[in-house]
């Protein structure tokens, strides 16, 4: 192949380098025609800058903080794919600061250690997606960021926020939450996927009939129908003077936050308090949300009733 020009070299590598992020890889660097010697020549210059084994830095290209997830992958070993959260956040995921990255690999293929990358081999990868960064699919990513998280809050959040933000669908997290055999959190991460991807199993009003026993709160009259100016409003629970309404996951989706708040609305202007409790709060701060529901019933039911 005939020589190159360093003006050529410095051209074909910034197109590559504008591929992802403002890194290149040194294999991709061969496939253009740029010799290991012609990259040695433009490092030893201050033009490009290694960043490991394979990676190079382009400094005429401008830097995305993506390029540290490219990085990850083509340093830390063969058939590397983000995953976990770093998968989410190559998807598109906002409203969450990566800690570490986290990086799956297939057994036996060999650990590149490297700082701020977390490694996780893996019998099997699981379905990754075609284009892109290397990455495991979303909901794949989702489940495994939340069986990671450090918190139970934390596990909730990473649930919660690709499914608000349109990033997976419900359907395919339950899908693949149902293939999952092991998991350190699996009782509370049934319960929270199902709050989240399937309103219709997440913890109902016969269940705060349970917590209301629980904190000795009498028992509150469930689906009601009362009729406003607006037409009928149904309501989730209600105590005579006082209606709850519980927010499960499907409460998030599409317009329904404006029907929520036209119901709700029309409850108080008829004179009745509403106290809102999102499914996943009663999860994860039980006490503090019953805590609030009692001094409502002590406040609105039971001082009417004496």
């Amino acid at each position: 192949m005939p020589r190159r020009s360093a003006a050529d070299r410095q051209r074909l590598a910034a197109d590559l380098a504008n591929e992802h992020d403002g890194v290149a890889h040194r294999a991709g660097l061969r496939r253009l025609g740029i010799t290991r010697h012609e990259v040695r020549v433009e490092l030893e210059a201050g033009r490009w800058m290694s960043l490991g084994r394979n990676t190079v830095r382009v400094l005429s290209v401008e830097v995305n903080p993506r390029a540290e997830l490219w990085t990850a992958v083509w340093e830390s070993g063969w058939g590397a794919v983000l995953d976990g959260v770093a998968a989410l956040v190559a998807q598109g995921m906002t409203g969450f600061d990566l800690s570490t990255i986290d990086v799956a690999l297939p057994k036996g293929a060999g650990i590149h250690r490297r700082e701020g990358v977390t490694p996780h081999e893996r019998r099997e990868i699981g379905p990754v997606m075609g284009s892109g960064l290397p990455r495991t699919r979303p909901e794949v990513a989702l489940i495994r960021a939340a069986q990671w998280a450090r918190t139970d809050r934390q596990a909730a959040l990473l649930i919660c926020l690709p499914v608000q933000q349109r990033l997976v669908r419900p359907a395919d997290v339950l899908a693949a939450w149902a293939g999952v055999q092991r998991s350190p959190r699996r009782e509370f991460l049934q319960a929270v996927i199902g709050d989240v991807c399937d309103g219709a199993h997440s913890l109902g009003e016969l269940d705060f009939g349970r917590w209301c026993r629980a904190y000795g709160l009498p028992t509150p009259q469930r689906q009601s129908v009362r009729t406003s100016s607006s037409g009928r409003v149904y309501l989730d629970v209600e105590w005579e003077g006082l209606v709850i309404e519980i927010d499960g996951g499907h409460h998030l989706a599409g317009l329904n936050p404006i029907d929520d708040a036209l119901r709700s609305n029309e409850v108080v202007l008829d004179g009745s308090p509403v106290l809102r409790l999102p499914v996943l709060g009663l999860r994860l701060q039980p006490d503090a949300f019953m805590a609030q529901v009692k001094r409502a019933v002590e406040l609105y039911v039971l001082s009417d009733a004496a």
